[in-house]
Protein backbone atom coordinates (compact mmCIF):
# COMPACT_ATOMS: atom_id res chain seq x y z
CA UNK A 1 0.00 0.00 0.00
CA UNK A 2 1.38 3.40 -0.99
CA UNK A 3 0.94 6.20 1.55
CA UNK A 4 0.14 9.58 -0.02
CA UNK A 5 2.03 12.21 1.96
CA UNK A 6 0.53 15.73 2.03
CA UNK A 7 2.24 18.96 2.99
CA UNK A 8 0.77 21.58 5.36
CA UNK A 9 -0.72 23.82 2.65
CA UNK A 10 -2.45 20.92 0.92
CA UNK A 11 -3.96 19.72 4.20
CA UNK A 12 -5.37 23.19 4.95
CA UNK A 13 -6.74 23.54 1.41
CA UNK A 14 -8.53 20.19 1.56
CA UNK A 15 -10.00 20.91 4.99
CA UNK A 16 -11.25 24.31 3.82
CA UNK A 17 -12.83 22.75 0.72
CA UNK A 18 -14.59 20.11 2.86
CA UNK A 19 -15.97 22.73 5.29
CA UNK A 20 -17.14 25.05 2.52
CA UNK A 21 -18.73 22.15 0.63
CA UNK A 22 -20.80 21.22 3.70
CA UNK A 23 -21.96 24.78 4.33
CA UNK A 24 -25.05 26.43 2.80
CA UNK A 25 -23.47 29.91 2.76
CA UNK A 26 -20.04 31.36 2.06
CA UNK A 27 -17.70 30.92 5.04
CA UNK A 28 -14.95 33.34 6.03
CA UNK A 29 -11.66 31.44 5.70
CA UNK A 30 -9.40 34.44 5.18
CA UNK A 31 -6.06 34.67 6.97
CA UNK A 32 -6.69 35.58 10.62
CA UNK A 33 -10.24 34.24 10.78
CA UNK A 34 -11.19 31.97 13.68
CA UNK A 35 -12.22 29.05 11.47
CA UNK A 36 -9.02 29.20 9.44
CA UNK A 37 -6.99 29.14 12.66
CA UNK A 38 -8.89 26.01 13.75
CA UNK A 39 -8.22 24.34 10.39
CA UNK A 40 -4.53 25.22 10.52
CA UNK A 41 -4.27 23.78 14.05
CA UNK A 42 -5.87 20.55 12.87
CA UNK A 43 -3.56 20.47 9.83
CA UNK A 44 -0.54 20.72 12.15
CA UNK A 45 -1.78 17.73 14.16
CA UNK A 46 -2.46 15.79 10.94
CA UNK A 47 1.04 16.60 9.68
CA UNK A 48 2.56 15.28 12.92
CA UNK A 49 0.48 12.07 12.81
CA UNK A 50 1.40 11.62 9.17
CA UNK A 51 5.10 11.79 10.12
CA UNK A 52 4.55 9.17 12.85
CA UNK A 53 2.88 6.84 10.33
CA UNK A 54 5.80 7.27 7.92
CA UNK A 55 8.25 6.39 10.70
CA UNK A 56 6.29 3.25 11.60
CA UNK A 57 6.06 2.14 7.97
CA UNK A 58 9.77 2.72 7.47
CA UNK A 59 10.64 0.53 10.46
CA UNK A 60 8.33 -2.35 9.61
CA UNK A 61 10.26 -3.55 6.54
CA UNK A 62 14.00 -3.87 6.05
CA UNK A 63 14.05 -2.17 2.65
CA UNK A 64 13.03 1.17 4.21
CA UNK A 65 14.72 0.79 7.61
CA UNK A 66 17.92 2.55 8.63
CA UNK A 67 20.45 2.27 11.44
CA UNK A 68 19.14 0.57 14.57
CA UNK A 69 15.90 -0.42 12.85
CA UNK A 70 17.92 -2.57 10.42
CA UNK A 71 19.67 -4.22 13.37
CA UNK A 72 16.43 -4.96 15.23
CA UNK A 73 14.86 -6.37 12.05
CA UNK A 74 17.82 -8.68 11.46
CA UNK A 75 17.96 -9.71 15.13
CA UNK A 76 14.62 -11.48 14.72
CA UNK A 77 16.40 -13.85 12.33
CA UNK A 78 19.64 -14.14 14.32
CA UNK A 79 21.32 -11.92 11.74
CA UNK A 80 23.75 -9.25 12.98
CA UNK A 81 25.58 -6.33 11.41
CA UNK A 82 29.30 -6.97 10.81
CA UNK A 83 31.44 -4.79 13.10
CA UNK A 84 34.25 -2.47 12.09
CA UNK A 85 37.73 -3.96 11.64
CA UNK A 86 40.86 -2.27 12.97
CA UNK A 87 43.77 -1.53 10.64
CA UNK A 88 47.01 -3.36 11.43
CA UNK A 89 50.63 -3.36 10.34
CA UNK A 90 54.15 -2.81 11.56
CA UNK A 91 56.18 0.13 12.87
CA UNK A 92 59.89 0.61 13.39
CA UNK A 93 60.96 1.99 16.78
CA UNK A 94 64.49 3.40 16.89
CA UNK A 95 66.94 4.99 19.32
CA UNK A 96 70.06 7.11 19.09
CA UNK A 97 72.03 5.59 21.99
CA UNK A 98 72.31 1.79 21.81
CA UNK A 99 73.77 1.06 25.23
CA UNK A 100 71.68 -1.35 27.30
CA UNK A 101 68.47 -3.12 26.28
CA UNK A 102 64.93 -1.78 26.01
CA UNK A 103 61.62 -3.67 26.25
CA UNK A 104 58.63 -2.24 24.39
CA UNK A 105 55.49 -3.64 25.98
CA UNK A 106 52.17 -4.31 24.25
CA UNK A 107 49.79 -1.44 24.84
CA UNK A 108 52.39 1.25 24.11
CA UNK A 109 50.56 4.11 22.42
CA UNK A 110 51.61 5.61 19.10
CA UNK A 111 49.97 8.22 16.89
CA UNK A 112 50.12 10.17 13.68
CA UNK A 113 50.90 13.90 13.64
CA UNK A 114 48.65 15.99 15.91
CA UNK A 115 47.30 12.73 17.38
CA UNK A 116 44.89 12.43 14.48
CA UNK A 117 44.93 8.62 14.65
CA UNK A 118 46.00 6.48 17.62
CA UNK A 119 47.63 3.03 17.49
CA UNK A 120 48.66 0.42 20.04
CA UNK A 121 51.58 -1.99 20.05
CA UNK A 122 50.32 -5.60 20.19
CA UNK A 123 52.02 -8.90 20.94
CA UNK A 124 53.26 -10.92 17.98
CA UNK A 125 54.75 -14.28 18.90
CA UNK A 126 55.89 -14.83 15.31
CA UNK A 127 58.13 -11.75 15.50
CA UNK A 128 61.68 -12.75 16.41
CA UNK A 129 62.09 -9.58 18.49
CA UNK A 130 59.11 -10.42 20.74
CA UNK A 131 60.06 -12.10 24.03
CA UNK A 132 57.07 -13.65 25.81
CA UNK A 133 59.03 -14.06 29.03
CA UNK A 134 59.93 -10.36 29.16
CA UNK A 135 56.49 -9.39 27.88
CA UNK A 136 57.46 -7.23 24.94
CA UNK A 137 59.68 -6.45 21.98
CA UNK A 138 63.33 -6.45 23.01
CA UNK A 139 65.83 -3.98 21.60
CA UNK A 140 69.07 -5.60 22.76
CA UNK A 141 72.28 -3.74 23.54
CA UNK A 142 73.88 -2.51 20.36
CA UNK A 143 70.62 -2.75 18.40
CA UNK A 144 69.33 0.60 17.11
CA UNK A 145 65.82 -0.37 16.00
CA UNK A 146 63.14 -3.03 16.19
CA UNK A 147 59.95 -3.70 14.25
CA UNK A 148 56.74 -4.19 16.24
CA UNK A 149 53.16 -5.02 15.29
CA UNK A 150 50.46 -2.41 15.89
CA UNK A 151 46.69 -2.05 15.49
CA UNK A 152 44.53 1.05 15.31
CA UNK A 153 43.06 2.06 18.66
CA UNK A 154 39.68 2.60 16.99
CA UNK A 155 38.35 0.17 14.41
CA UNK A 156 37.45 1.57 11.02
CA UNK A 157 38.88 2.75 7.72
CA UNK A 158 40.33 5.88 9.36
CA UNK A 159 43.13 3.65 10.67
CA UNK A 160 44.37 2.96 7.13
CA UNK A 161 47.24 5.44 7.08
CA UNK A 162 49.99 5.93 4.53
CA UNK A 163 53.65 5.04 5.05
CA UNK A 164 55.77 7.28 7.31
CA UNK A 165 52.77 8.91 9.00
CA UNK A 166 52.97 7.26 12.45
CA UNK A 167 55.63 9.48 14.00
CA UNK A 168 54.56 10.17 17.60
CA UNK A 169 55.18 8.03 20.68
CA UNK A 170 52.11 8.78 22.79
CA UNK A 171 53.26 6.51 25.62
CA UNK A 172 56.96 7.40 26.05
CA UNK A 173 59.33 4.45 26.41
CA UNK A 174 62.66 5.12 28.08
CA UNK A 175 65.43 4.68 25.53
CA UNK A 176 63.20 4.85 22.44
CA UNK A 177 63.44 8.07 20.45
CA UNK A 178 61.80 7.65 17.04
CA UNK A 179 58.93 5.70 15.49
CA UNK A 180 57.75 5.41 11.91
CA UNK A 181 55.82 2.99 9.71
CA UNK A 182 57.75 2.08 6.59
CA UNK A 183 54.63 0.60 5.00
CA UNK A 184 51.03 1.73 4.98
CA UNK A 185 48.66 0.26 7.55
CA UNK A 186 45.79 -1.59 5.90
CA UNK A 187 42.81 -3.76 6.70
CA UNK A 188 40.71 -1.16 8.49
CA UNK A 189 37.04 -1.41 7.54
CA UNK A 190 34.09 0.64 8.80
CA UNK A 191 31.08 -1.09 10.34
CA UNK A 192 28.81 -2.65 7.74
CA UNK A 193 26.65 -0.06 6.01
CA UNK A 194 22.87 -0.31 5.82
CA UNK A 195 23.07 -1.07 2.08
CA UNK A 196 25.59 -3.89 2.58
CA UNK A 197 23.58 -5.24 5.53
CA UNK A 198 20.40 -5.42 3.43
CA UNK A 199 22.20 -7.07 0.52
CA UNK A 200 23.78 -9.70 2.75
CA UNK A 201 20.46 -10.34 4.49
CA UNK A 202 18.87 -11.13 1.13
CA UNK A 203 21.73 -13.51 0.30
CA UNK A 204 21.33 -15.10 3.74
CA UNK A 205 17.63 -15.80 3.21
CA UNK A 206 18.27 -17.13 -0.30
CA UNK A 207 20.89 -19.54 1.05
CA UNK A 208 18.81 -21.13 3.83
CA UNK A 209 18.43 -24.91 3.51
CA UNK A 210 20.48 -24.88 0.30
CA UNK A 211 23.89 -26.53 0.01
CA UNK A 212 24.90 -24.27 -2.86
CA UNK A 213 27.67 -21.88 -3.81
CA UNK A 214 25.42 -19.08 -2.60
CA UNK A 215 25.01 -20.72 0.81
CA UNK A 216 28.77 -21.20 1.13
CA UNK A 217 29.37 -17.62 0.05
CA UNK A 218 26.85 -16.31 2.59
CA UNK A 219 28.57 -18.31 5.33
CA UNK A 220 31.96 -16.84 4.41
CA UNK A 221 30.58 -13.31 4.08
CA UNK A 222 29.12 -13.45 7.59
CA UNK A 223 32.55 -13.94 9.20
CA UNK A 224 33.90 -10.43 8.65
CA UNK A 225 33.92 -7.61 6.14
CA UNK A 226 36.49 -7.30 3.39
CA UNK A 227 36.73 -11.00 2.52
CA UNK A 228 36.97 -12.23 -1.06
CA UNK A 229 36.89 -15.84 -2.10
CA UNK A 230 36.67 -18.31 -4.96
CA UNK A 231 35.19 -21.82 -5.02
CA UNK A 232 36.64 -24.48 -7.32
CA UNK A 233 34.63 -27.68 -7.59
CA UNK A 234 35.71 -31.29 -8.18
CA UNK A 235 39.43 -30.65 -7.75
CA UNK A 236 41.92 -30.93 -4.92
CA UNK A 237 44.43 -28.30 -3.78
CA UNK A 238 46.95 -29.39 -6.39
CA UNK A 239 44.43 -28.88 -9.19
CA UNK A 240 43.97 -32.61 -9.83
CA UNK A 241 40.46 -33.95 -10.42
CA UNK A 242 38.77 -35.14 -7.23
CA UNK A 243 35.02 -35.59 -7.61
CA UNK A 244 32.92 -34.42 -4.67
CA UNK A 245 35.66 -32.14 -3.33
CA UNK A 246 35.82 -28.36 -3.54
CA UNK A 247 38.55 -25.89 -2.70
CA UNK A 248 37.89 -22.46 -1.19
CA UNK A 249 40.53 -19.79 -1.60
CA UNK A 250 39.90 -16.85 0.74
CA UNK A 251 41.67 -13.56 1.34
CA UNK A 252 41.17 -10.65 3.73
CA UNK A 253 42.93 -8.12 1.51
CA UNK A 254 46.40 -8.82 2.87
CA UNK A 255 47.27 -11.76 0.64
CA UNK A 256 48.15 -13.75 3.77
CA UNK A 257 45.01 -14.33 5.88
CA UNK A 258 45.86 -15.55 9.41
CA UNK A 259 45.28 -19.18 10.44
CA UNK A 260 42.49 -18.09 12.79
CA UNK A 261 40.53 -16.63 9.87
CA UNK A 262 41.02 -19.75 7.74
CA UNK A 263 39.81 -21.82 10.68
CA UNK A 264 36.71 -19.64 11.02
CA UNK A 265 35.96 -20.11 7.31
CA UNK A 266 36.46 -23.87 7.71
CA UNK A 267 33.87 -24.00 10.49
CA UNK A 268 31.35 -21.75 8.74
CA UNK A 269 31.49 -23.70 5.48
CA UNK A 270 31.30 -27.06 7.24
CA UNK A 271 27.91 -26.01 8.66
CA UNK A 272 26.38 -25.50 5.19
CA UNK A 273 28.32 -27.83 2.87
CA UNK A 274 26.50 -30.57 0.96
CA UNK A 275 26.42 -33.92 2.75
CA UNK A 276 28.88 -36.47 1.36
CA UNK A 277 31.34 -33.86 0.13
CA UNK A 278 34.78 -32.81 1.29
CA UNK A 279 36.49 -29.46 1.02
CA UNK A 280 39.64 -27.52 1.82
CA UNK A 281 40.20 -23.89 2.75
CA UNK A 282 43.43 -22.20 1.72
CA UNK A 283 45.13 -18.83 1.51
CA UNK A 284 45.73 -17.48 -1.99
CA UNK A 285 48.96 -17.61 -3.90
CA UNK A 286 50.13 -14.02 -4.23
CA UNK A 287 51.17 -12.54 -7.56
CA UNK A 288 53.21 -9.38 -6.99
CA UNK A 289 52.25 -6.42 -9.17
CA UNK A 290 55.27 -4.18 -9.76
CA UNK A 291 54.12 -0.88 -11.25
CA UNK A 292 56.26 1.82 -12.85
CA UNK A 293 54.65 5.12 -13.87
CA UNK A 294 56.37 8.25 -15.20
CA UNK A 295 54.19 11.34 -14.86
CA UNK A 296 54.24 14.34 -17.15
CA UNK A 297 52.86 17.11 -14.88
CA UNK A 298 51.03 20.23 -15.94
CA UNK A 299 52.91 22.07 -13.20
CA UNK A 300 56.40 21.06 -12.08
CA UNK A 301 55.85 22.61 -8.64
CA UNK A 302 52.97 20.20 -7.96
CA UNK A 303 54.78 17.06 -9.13
CA UNK A 304 55.46 15.67 -5.64
CA UNK A 305 51.80 15.96 -4.65
CA UNK A 306 50.75 14.22 -7.87
CA UNK A 307 53.27 11.41 -7.28
CA UNK A 308 51.87 10.80 -3.79
CA UNK A 309 48.26 10.85 -5.02
CA UNK A 310 48.91 8.46 -7.91
CA UNK A 311 50.93 6.06 -5.76
CA UNK A 312 48.20 5.94 -3.14
CA UNK A 313 45.43 5.43 -5.72
CA UNK A 314 47.30 2.59 -7.45
CA UNK A 315 47.96 0.87 -4.12
CA UNK A 316 44.27 1.12 -3.16
CA UNK A 317 43.19 -0.32 -6.51
CA UNK A 318 45.51 -3.31 -6.21
CA UNK A 319 44.63 -3.88 -2.55
CA UNK A 320 40.92 -4.05 -3.40
CA UNK A 321 41.27 -6.75 -6.06
CA UNK A 322 39.43 -9.93 -4.99
CA UNK A 323 40.72 -13.48 -5.31
CA UNK A 324 41.04 -14.52 -8.95
CA UNK A 325 40.39 -11.00 -10.32
CA UNK A 326 42.35 -9.78 -13.33
CA UNK A 327 44.51 -6.70 -12.86
CA UNK A 328 44.01 -4.49 -15.91
CA UNK A 329 47.06 -2.78 -17.35
CA UNK A 330 45.02 -0.04 -19.02
CA UNK A 331 43.09 0.65 -15.81
CA UNK A 332 46.35 1.93 -14.29
CA UNK A 333 46.40 4.82 -16.75
CA UNK A 334 42.82 5.73 -15.86
CA UNK A 335 43.67 5.62 -12.15
CA UNK A 336 46.70 7.85 -12.65
CA UNK A 337 44.71 10.48 -14.54
CA UNK A 338 41.82 10.37 -12.05
CA UNK A 339 44.12 10.62 -9.02
CA UNK A 340 45.37 14.11 -9.79
CA UNK A 341 44.46 16.88 -12.20
CA UNK A 342 48.17 17.70 -12.38
CA UNK A 343 48.79 14.55 -14.46
CA UNK A 344 48.70 15.73 -18.07
CA UNK A 345 50.36 12.68 -19.63
CA UNK A 346 52.21 9.45 -18.88
CA UNK A 347 55.58 8.95 -20.55
CA UNK A 348 55.92 5.33 -19.41
CA UNK A 349 53.64 2.76 -17.81
CA UNK A 350 54.80 -0.77 -17.01
CA UNK A 351 53.16 -3.63 -15.14
CA UNK A 352 55.75 -6.23 -14.16
CA UNK A 353 57.99 -4.76 -16.84
CA UNK A 354 55.48 -5.14 -19.66
CA UNK A 355 52.24 -3.72 -21.06
CA UNK A 356 49.98 -6.70 -20.30
CA UNK A 357 47.29 -7.61 -17.79
CA UNK A 358 47.93 -9.91 -14.85
CA UNK A 359 45.44 -12.79 -15.08
CA UNK A 360 45.49 -14.95 -11.93
CA UNK A 361 43.90 -18.36 -11.48
CA UNK A 362 40.95 -18.76 -9.06
CA UNK A 363 43.46 -19.70 -6.33
CA UNK A 364 45.65 -16.63 -6.82
CA UNK A 365 45.36 -12.96 -5.92
CA UNK A 366 47.20 -9.89 -7.14
CA UNK A 367 48.80 -7.71 -4.48
CA UNK A 368 51.09 -4.68 -4.68
CA UNK A 369 54.80 -5.23 -5.06
CA UNK A 370 57.03 -2.25 -5.89
CA UNK A 371 55.09 0.84 -6.94
CA UNK A 372 57.42 3.44 -8.44
CA UNK A 373 55.89 6.74 -9.51
CA UNK A 374 58.15 9.50 -10.76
Amino acid sequence: MQLTVLNFSTLVERMAAAVQGAAAALIDLTVGSVLRAILEANASIALWMQWLIVQVLAATRLATSTGGDCDSFGADFGFARLPAVAAAGGVTLSRYATAGSVVIAPGTGLATMQNAQAFLVVADTENAAFDAALGGYVMAAGVASVTASVVAALAGSAGNVQANTITLIASPVAGVDVVTNQNALTGGVDAESDAAFKLRFGNYLASLSKATNGAIGAAIGAIQQGLSYSIQENIDQTGAVLMGNFVITVDDGSGAPPPALLGAVQGAVDAVRPVGTSFAVQAPQVIAANVTINIVPSSASLLNAAIAAVGSAVAQYIGALPVGATMSYTRLAQIAYDASAVVSNLSALKLNGAAVDIVPTPSQVVRAGMIVVS
